[in-house]
């Protein structure tokens, strides 16, 4: 029995190394905060939720899979949750059973098997219960096609001729065992046979003729003449101790493969209910094929800023279809971080099969996802903050791919403005020529202006609002790069140079939420 409620066509295993440069990705876009809202706790429902969100989909059409059965999940969560816990119920069962594979007697391994099936039979059936009250209200194609294969597998006749092997296998009427005579008249070919009916009618059983047979007595205390007993015991019932034993690891992997792939969308649900608690606004995402390049969205905000928030965020809007390469620019604190966490996020969650926290978003897909964000100075002294962005860049362009997309964060501009434009216009350049595309947040005028005056197509340059007085909106929009980031703001806000002035205290007010997420 499989699940397959994550792909189309295959499992979903915990097992494995996350993509390269997940551990950096997961710090630039805070994705701990996501996973922490999804997992409430639940050290299993984290590892789950990090595996399924780093684990990013290339396929729109398993995209829309997932998305598919997030919807049926959503609509039936109390089922869902309930199909979580009875897997949650056999895993449980198991840890408690004394069945090991580890024991070298066949006996041994026979009884534990054999327990542990007829415990699994309760659960079996609470989850053939479920799918007969519940599977018309579920439409997607994975929990259709589960919901069918449990009908089939566990069906009535399956349950009966279940329990009348188990009952066998508890042999109270002995051990019918047959063999072969081998060289030195030593057993071979040992082979558990099923015991012969009894007859009902008493007469016969007590009077009846029997086929000739031979017996011997073992004395009680002939603890040699036992251990042979259980040997040749033990050899009759080897196989069918191993196909008891396997039957219930099979039973027992299926449980777990469902926990697992359940998981994750119980950390959906999880997500979805802190969503709605907060009135943040989110939508079912449009994927688009690898070859095309589209990001459009309508309020799209930080959902990982908007978890940790009681405020409101400022959403943005965005339409970038054709364009492969957005550079973000504008005043200090004016958002652009966030805009750019922004979308990283929700590339991760579209790819994964989540809803993102948007009214409505489309973007193609990448084969990967990385970030090249400005670090603090190397406390070591081994390196400077230019030297270890080159070092940081080389690797991402060992591991960056065609159709791949790249998060720049205020990169290049540890060194003068002139030698960090053109370093960063060279490499922005080149990933374009392999096609990858590129959202670069910068200050530095040279690089931007630079290429808004040659670039004519494939691009979109963006702005950070600031209005008259210093306000910012905390809004992107379209807009040329501007020769100043507008320093002299935060200079009068920190050192107090005209802090009566009521936009500035309105701005200080937004911050002290910090909608923008901007350090």
């Amino acid at each position: 029995m499989k699940a397959y409620l994550m792909y189309p066509d295959q499992d979903f295993h915990l097992s494995g190394e996350l993509p390269w440069g997940s551990d950096t990705l997961i710090a630039d876009l805070e994705l701990k905060t996501l996973f922490s809202t999804m997992a409430q706790g639940d050290a299993f429902l984290f590892d789950v939720v990090r595996k399924g969100v780093m684990g990013s989909l290339h396929d729109p059409a398993q995209i829309l899979f997932r998305q598919d059965v997030l919807r049926d999940c959503v609509a039936n969560a109390t089922t869902v949750r309930s199909l979580y816990g009875i897997a949650v119920e056999a895993i449980e069962i198991e840890k408690k059973s004394y069945y090991s594979i580890f024991t070298k007697y066949p006996a041994a391994i026979l009884s534990g098997a054999r327990s542990l099936m007829e415990t699994f039979i309760a659960v079996l059936v609470k989850l053939r219960a479920v799918a007969d009250q519940t599977s018309g209200r579920f439409h997607s194609e994975g929990f259709t096609r589960f919901f069918a294969m449990i009908q089939q597998e566990l069906s009535d006749e399956y349950f009966k001729t279940l329990d009348e092997h188990l009952r066998e296998l508890r042999f109270r009427n002995g051990t019918l065992i047959s063999a072969l005579l081998g060289k030195g008249n030593k057993g071979i070919q040992y082979v558990l046979r099923k015991p012969n009916e009894q007859d009902r009618n008493l007469l016969k059983r007590f009077f009846g003729k029997r086929p000739p047979s031979l017996t011997f007595h073992i004395a009680d205390r002939d603890e040699a003449g036992a251990n042979a007993l259980s040997e040749l015991e033990g050899r009759g019932i080897n196989l069918a101790a191993d196909a008891v034993s396997q039957s219930a690891e099979h039973v027992l992997s299926f449980f777990r493969m469902l926990r697992t792939e359940l998981a994750f969308y119980i950390g959906c649900l999880n997500l979805l209910a802190v969503f709605d608690a907060k009135g943040q606004t989110y939508c079912y995402p449009e994927p688009a094929p690898l070859d095309e390049r589209r990001h459009t969205f309508k309020e799209l905000c930080d959902v990982c800023l908007a978890l940790r928030l009681d405020g409101r965020v400022v959403p943005n809007d965005l339409d970038s279809n054709d364009a492969a390469l957005v550079i973000i620019t504008g005043a200090n604190e004016g958002g652009k971080s966030t805009f750019l966490r922004s979308v990283g996020l929700a590339q991760m969650m579209m790819q994964a099969g989540m809803v993102v926290g948007a009214a409505a978003f489309r973007a193609n897909v990448c084969v990967g996802q990385f970030t090249h964000y400005k670090r603090e100075e190397d406390t070591s002294m081994t390196s400077g903050k230019f030297d270890e962005e080159l070092v940081r860049m080389n690797e991402i362009a060992d591991h960056v791919k065609p159709d791949s997309i790249l998060f720049f964060n205020e990169s290049f501009a540890a060194t003068n403005e002139r030698e960090g434009s053109e370093v960063a216009r060279q490499i922005v350049s080149a990933l374009l020529e392999e096609g990858v595309k590129v959202f670069f947040v910068t200050h530095m005028y040279q690089f931007a202006h630079g290429l808004y005056d040659t670039v004519k197509s494939g691009a979109v340059f963006l702005r950070a609002e600031r209005r008259e007085g210093g306000e910012r909106t905390f809004r992107v929009s379209p807009g040329e790069p501007l020769e100043t980031s507008y320093g002299e703001d935060l200079y009068a806000r920190i050192f107090g140079e005209d802090t009566t002035d009521p936009t500035v205290g309105e701005c200080v007010l937004e911050e002290a939420g910090n909608p923008s997420g901007d350090s």
